[in-house]
């Protein structure tokens, strides 16, 4: 169980299935080392972090965010929290460009949900759309030796877990969190995420931390080439309460910190209920990929407030 650290677990172990497995079902949260994503990704990824976010406010401009296009600069303080469980609690301190699986113009997905398009690249970093193709690639590869390790684990079949994700709403958030101003409470709000599996380098600042079972916050410390693995409310569900979704924050006290999390998502049109048998007590729902996420990017825009549905949108509960 978490005391004051989260487990590092190496892939490349004979039992990782095992250590996986326990860990998703107790903490939800883990180091990965073994994960055979080049390092010298995360130098790439962080360096062009620091050049996107250095732009001048005129460039940023011409790729905000709108209702309608989910894909691009979020200015900081932008968005704000709006769920019925954390109320009163201002706007997030970050400011982000957002990221979408590349669909295929041609690609007869595009016709079914307006979720999916294309990815704006910011044409004054000539390098972006390589860098971050190069190691979106590499996330998909080691998501995807997760998911079988899951499906293992809880005697699924991978193949059609694999299937789900043929289309897949996977996403991603390029992050910079300035030392919290006074004026605002978190970098980001405690929540849980509402996907399959996160992975995220750390940025070596700190500032993430996971709610412990006795309430507590625990600040994550990874070895430097590790990766966060934490698990979300759809695999929750899928398991049947078996793993667990954990409730994280940032307060980031010191300097800048970078990050860029990969949001695993399946195809719009999976509904998500539980392959196995529950757990006594889990609440047995149905999360509909496709209209909950669409809700959870609606609710961020100041003003608007959740519907009434069966699904959390990163809940605490």
């Amino acid at each position: 169980m978490l005391k004051d650290q989260i487990p590092v677990i190496d892939l490349n172990s004979a039992d990782s299935d095992k250590l996986l497995d326990e860990t998703w079902r107790e903490i939800g949260f883990a180091c990965i080392i073994g994960h055979q994503i080049d390092p010298n990704l995360f130098v790439s990824m962080r360096s062009l972090l620091k050049r996107l976010f250095a732009l001048s406010d005129e460039i940023k401009a011409q790729y905000l965010i709108s209702p309608d296009n989910y894909r691009g600069f979020i200015p900081l303080g932008f968005f704000t929290p709006n769920r019925k469980e954390i109320t009163g609690t201002g706007a997030d301190a970050y400011e982000a460009f957002k990221l979408h699986w590349e669909c295929p113009p041609e690609h007869p997905v595009r016709n079914e949900c307006s979720l999916y398009g294309s990815n704006r690249w910011v044409k004054d970093l000539d390098d972006m759309g390589d860098i971050i193709s190069a190691y979106w690639d590499a996330c998909d590869v080691l998501a995807g030796d997760l998911l079988a390790s899951v499906a293992k684990s809880l005697k699924i079949d991978f193949e059609f877990l694999n299937s789900t994700f043929q289309a897949p709403l996977t996403n991603m958030t390029l992050l910079r969190y300035p030392s919290t101003p006074q004026e605002f409470e978190f970098g980001i709000h405690p929540h849980k995420d509402t996907n399959i599996f996160t992975l995220l380098h750390p940025d070596q600042n700190g500032g993430l931390e996971i709610k412990s079972p006795d309430g507590s916050w625990v600040e994550i410390n990874c070895p430097e080439d590790a990766l966060v693995i934490n698990t979300g409310e759809m695999l929750e569900l899928w398991s049947g309460g078996y793993y667990t979704a954990t409730a994280h924050r940032v307060i980031n006290r010191g300097s800048d910190r970078y990050t860029f999390p990969y949001f695993m998502v399946p195809n719009h049109k999976v509904v998500i209920e539980p392959l196995v048998p529950t757990i006594n007590g889990f609440k047995n729902s149905v999360m509909p990929v496709g209209e909950l996420t669409a809700e959870v990017w609606r609710t961020n825009w100041p003003e608007e407030k959740p519907n009434d549905h069966e699904f959390d949108l990163g809940s605490l509960s």
